[in-house]
């Protein structure tokens, strides 16, 4: 929805009253504040003309006030943007640049007005900057110091405070070449001493040669294998390593042997366990029909239903659970309670679990244990002979036990004679 534009009725007094006070500071009233809010709305609509600088250009009326006005210690008399211009606009104000330690005439005996320590003719003795001599440049006329380049201009802010004025780029070639040098110098020294090493080494070799020619036909080293010394480094992988400093490049070693068969290439059945490529993992067997012994893995469901894992989950649910049910409890907001509430549950139901047992045993008795058995029960026969038919009814030696109901039978209560009650017959 296009919203309706804002109209101000703004009176042509107002407009010449007002449009002389935008720039002053003055104290004003009430009535001249509202009409000074007027007037800014009406500019900012377009009703009324745009506020003109000093030099005829118009003020943006969207301008905040804090931009559009001059700071007191300037004395505007005229509403301007002048001040957030660039007002030091002469280009010959700032030469931010010049000749550090430039030379410009070298003396070779010391000359009138010369400065009395150095013999340069750029400054006196006053303001020499060398070490005070024992006897002055003046009196020895020997080692006179060449003449500074003097230059004369003014700074800015910027340049005063710019500590590679006036430096020579070309100078850092010696920099370079001294550290190249160093490096060489290093260079040389490592492959003199890795030749040195060598020189011992063939030499020692040579000795243990000649001494264990006998056993080498004894001991003889699989050339397959690799020292364990020499492939330490061999599985090993630059990651970015998160530590509470941030990032920072660590080694992490990769576990898995080289030696071990990856997981997908065990079963190479396209209908076997599937193998997700970007998490690595497998969760179903690849091998289900081969013998338990003999195979080394047995998919990924196989650790999360043991060891720590299965305590974990177990930990989980029960946290569910009890949340379900009115506990406050959270695996994650929380995770120290919610397992002293898990050990606590297995505490109360292994006792909830023995006093069971412990009734039942009091109340029907304990086979297992000492205690001498009714004889009955302990040879599982009586003298009591009851004979049955091919049916599997009783014929003889004991009589059929009738059901008996759950209330009490022959007794009349209330002076009755006769059972007594309401009764459904034939729909009534």
């Amino acid at each position: 929805m296009a919203k309706e534009p804002v109209r101000v009725l703004v009176t042509g007094a107002a407009v010449s009253s007002l449009g002389q006070h935008t720039f002053s500071v003055s104290f004003k009233s009430r009535e001249d504040h509202r009409k000074q809010l007027e007037l800014e709305e009406a500019r900012k609509a377009g009703l009324v003309p745009a506020e003109l600088d000093e030099d005829g250009k118009e003020i943006n009326p969207h301008i905040p006030q804090y931009m559009s006005s001059a700071p007191w210690y300037l004395n505007a008399q005229r509403p301007s943007l002048k001040h957030q211009r660039k007002w030091k606009s002469d280009p010959n104000y700032t030469k931010s640049w010049y000749d550090r330690g430039a030379k410009i005439y070298q003396a070779e005996k010391y000359r009138k007005g010369a400065c009395e320590n150095c013999g340069a003719m750029t400054h006196d003795k006053k303001s020499c900057m060398e070490r005070p001599r024992k006897t002055g440049a003046k009196f020895t006329s020997m080692h006179i110091a060449p003449d500074e380049k003097v230059e004369s201009f003014e700074l800015d802010y910027d340049g005063k405070r710019d500590r590679w004025n006036g430096y020579d780029p070309s100078t850092y070639s010696r920099v370079i070449e001294q550290y190249e040098a160093r490096e060489e110098a290093r260079r040389k020294y490592l492959k003199e001493q890795q030749l040195k090493k060598l020189e011992e080494k063939n030499g020692k070799n040579e000795e243990e040669e000649a001494s264990s020619e006998e056993e080498e036909d004894e001991d003889k080293v699989d050339e397959a294998k690799v020292d364990e010394s020499k492939q330490m480094d061999f599985a090993k992988v630059e990651k970015r390593v998160r530590t509470t400093g941030g990032g920072s490049t660590g080694t992490v070693r990769n576990l898995r042997i080289r030696e071990d068969t990856a997981k997908y290439l065990l079963n190479l059945d396209v209908n076997s366990a599937y193998y997700d490529p970007k998490t690595r993992s497998m969760r179903e067997d690849p091998m289900p029909d081969m013998d338990p012994n003999e195979k080394f893995y047995s998919g990924d469901n196989q650790s999360r239903l043991s060891g720590q894992a299965l305590e974990f989950k177990q930990l989980t649910v029960h946290s569910h659970a009890a949340f379900e049910k009115g506990q406050d409890i959270h695996m994650q907001a929380a995770p120290s309670q919610a397992e002293l509430l898990h050990r606590n549950y297995k505490i109360i139901k292994e006792k909830l679990k023995s006093q069971t047992k412990d009734t039942i045993v009091e109340k029907y008795g304990n086979a297992a244990s000492d205690e001498a058995l009714p004889r009955e029960l302990l040879l599982g026969q009586s003298e009591r002979e009851i004979e049955y038919d091919r049916t599997g009814r009783i014929i003889k030696g004991q009589d059929m036990s009738l059901p008996k109901s759950k209330y009490e039978e022959d007794i009349f209560i209330n002076n009755h004679t006769s059972v007594w009650g309401s009764w459904w017959k034939d729909h009534q």
